[in-house]
């Protein structure tokens, strides 16, 4: 199938003027547009987006463990135009985890039709500091332990595509020189200075779990991880862009001290994403969402209810160019989990995922491998 007169968003992070075609669900000849083609009447066109952290939605979540529940995730994430997940994991039992990656390597290994392909899991705990457990189970909570993240990894096939651990904690530095080798290792869940961040840093973390959020704020004298991480070009940010998690100010302030080509934007929903007001429950706690607002019993704010799309266009809504918003929504984060050979960008043989938009990136349609939903 062709598509012609369409404004579609490139490798070098603009929009074009042109067209593309999909043969075998894939993206061929892009840039030309050719008489015998379904005409987009000037519509933006962008790669389908990934979300690199997401509990859950449609009252699933991914720790639950659930081949039905995941893709019931997947199928609500592909119709708001999120075409790839990397689904988080919580601090939860060894035994909890490896039945939560089970069922995410069977929906990885046979894609489901109209469901967002699940390309890897974010193990976000049980490496983490009690300090800034924030809605983590406490009651879970490891030192680091490469041994038991291996077999997990392992067991999964290689399943987990970021692994998040606190660099403060004995042993952080010795796990992240082994585990780099398997996938990209986060900071997360952490009461680091600078000096342990740094350590971290130099020995492998080229990632930042939801940045502000569960760590110290950064000071002129102490800081801390968000000083270590900014500094170091290697390091992206992922950000909970809800309007919630974080204000306006510092969303763009993120952008403008990591740069567009580091930021990462993430939705961190949990399974009350796409529900009512009502309770909910997360790595076994209570969580009442009101207003869109999801919190444990203590009043501390737990994950989102906000999908990735919505995130990206309030990334643009609070100051961020429409061009970095889509780029930290599409590109970066299928970089952070090795998936850039696939997705994350209209060009030459990668999937024919895209979403169709107007130009104020308001969604049109949705089309995953070259299928319309």
């Amino acid at each position: 199938m062709n598509f012609k007169n369409c404004y579609y968003f490139d490798e070098n992070f603009r929009f074009v003027k042109g067209g593309f075609s999909v043969v075998n669900g894939r993206f061929l000849d892009v840039g030309l547009e050719k008489d015998n083609a379904v005409d987009l009447q000037g519509a933006y066109v962008i790669p389908g987006l990934i979300d690199v952290h997401n509990h859950g939605n449609s009252n699933a979540d991914f720790s639950d463990g659930s081949y039905e529940g995941d893709v019931k995730m997947a199928r609500y994430l592909a119709s708001v135009g999120v075409t790839s997940f990397a689904p988080a994991t919580m601090t939860l039992p060894y035994e909890t985890i490896a039945r939560a990656l089970e069922a995410g390597l069977k929906l990885r290994k046979a894609p489901v039709e109209g469901a967002a392909r699940l390309l890897g899991v974010q193990m976000e705990g049980p490496f983490f500091s009690e300090k800034k457990k924030g809605a983590q189970n406490g009651e879970y909570l490891r030192l680091p332990d490469f041994a038991a993240f291996r077999k997990l990894y392992e067991d999964s096939e290689g399943l987990i595509s970021i692994v998040d651990l606190a660099p403060e904690l004995e042993g952080s530095v010795e796990f992240v020189e082994q585990a780099k080798a398997l996938c990209t290792v986060s900071i997360a869940h952490t009461d680091s200075d600078y000096e342990h961040a740094k350590a971290a840093i130099d020995a492998g973390v080229t990632h930042l779990t939801h940045l502000y959020n569960a760590m110290p704020p950064i000071h002129h004298r102490k800081p801390g991880v968000i000083g270590a991480a900014s500094e170091n070009e290697a390091v992206s940010a992922e950000l909970i862009c809800d309007g919630i998690h974080v204000h306006p100010s510092s969303v763009r302030m993120a952008f403008r001290l990591f740069g567009a080509d580091r930021m990462v934007l993430i939705s961190d929903a949990l399974r009350c994403c796409g529900m009512p007001d009502g309770e909910y429950e997360l790595g076994g706690q209570q969580v009442f969402l009101a207003e869109n607002v999801a919190r444990l019993a203590d009043g501390t704010i737990a994950g989102s209810a906000t999908n990735l799309f919505d995130c990206m266009r309030n990334a643009v809504r609070f100051g961020i160019s429409r061009e970095d918003a889509v780029r930290a929504a599409t590109w970066n984060p299928a970089r952070q989990i090795r998936a850039l050979d696939r997705v994350g960008s209209i060009a030459n043989g990668k999937l024919a995922d895209f979403v169709v938009c107007d130009e104020a990136l308001n969604r049109k349609a949705v089309w995953l491998g070259g299928v319309e939903l």
